[in-house]
């Protein structure tokens, strides 16, 4: 990662926050975006007086042009871009009769169309400099989940996206990494979405006993260096995904259950 110029979204919490330590620790010089200034602003004096050469730039990265903006500030400020790391997100919580339409494009929009644009922008120089582009996606990519119909929806077109471009560019040495995290301890379910577009609030997981963000982010540091293509992780990550392939139907079941147990679960 030495002098490697990395663009991170969603910068100033869970994932993308820890993925800035490490990539920032492992000599990367960092392009972090994320919509609150004042997180950005105070997240990014902390790594540069820990001597990580770092930039903030506020990004919304729904909105197409705030994401060019942000390839042209990595390149105003270092020259080149060797990394795209596509990160931000945000969830939703709610069945799909009862879901206003617009939570939905919400999620599609920052999750998907966030991935789109910042990789349209920023892939003339990733191939250029034969660098790595990034999904962080989720098990929801791999299982429908219920009550997150837009979270796994998004999450599904990530996956057909960044895979159809790994195979787009198989002959350009381009690096493409679908990483997919289990149950991360972050504020992505405080922050997800209700049925009519309010934030959840509480998490109706006990964050203290899943994975936690940094350890999700070395993970994914581990393989950008070995250029993997896939990054599956948690034990029951890895157990629903090889398990969908053979038996989904007896997965469907199991998944309903686990979700019907949540807290205030929306399927009972």
């Amino acid at each position: 990662m030495k002098n490697k110029v990395v663009i991170i979204t969603g910068a100033s919490s869970g994932i993308g926050k820890a993925c800035a330590l490490k990539f920032g620790q492992a000599g990367a010089k960092l392009v972090l975006a994320a919509r609150s200034e004042d997180k950005l602003t105070t997240f990014v004096n902390e790594l540069k007086n820990n001597g990580i050469d770092s930039i903030g730039v506020v990004t919304d990265v729904s909105n197409e042009e705030q994401c060019k903006n942000l390839i042209k500030k990595a390149l105003d400020a270092y020259g080149k871009i060797d990394i795209m790391l596509n990160n931000a997100g945000i969830s939703m919580r709610a069945l799909f009769k009862d879901v206003d339409l617009s939570v939905l494009k919400q999620v599609m929009d920052i999750n998907f169309w966030g991935t789109v644009y910042c990789t349209k922008y920023a892939l003339d120089e990733v191939i250029k400099n034969k660098g790595s582009v990034i999904g962080i996606s989720s098990i929801a990519g791999y299982k429908g989940l219920p009550g997150r119909t837009g979270y796994s929806a998004s999450k599904f077109a990530m996956h057909g996206f960044l895979e159809s471009i790994r195979i787009e560019l198989l002959k350009k040495d381009v690096h493409v990494l679908l990483a997919c995290p289990g149950f991360t301890a972050s504020n992505i379910r405080n922050t997800a979405l209700n049925a009519s577009g309010g934030t959840q609030g509480e998490s109706p997981m006990d964050e203290g006993k899943i994975m936690t963000a940094e350890e999700v982010a070395e993970e994914i540091l581990k393989a950008t260096i070995k250029r993997k293509r896939d990054l599956i992780l948690t034990s029951q990550g890895k157990m629903t995904v090889m398990a969908n392939k053979f038996a989904p139907s007896y997965v469907d079941k199991k998944v309903y259950e686990h979700f019907a147990n949540e807290k205030d679960s929306p399927l009972k």
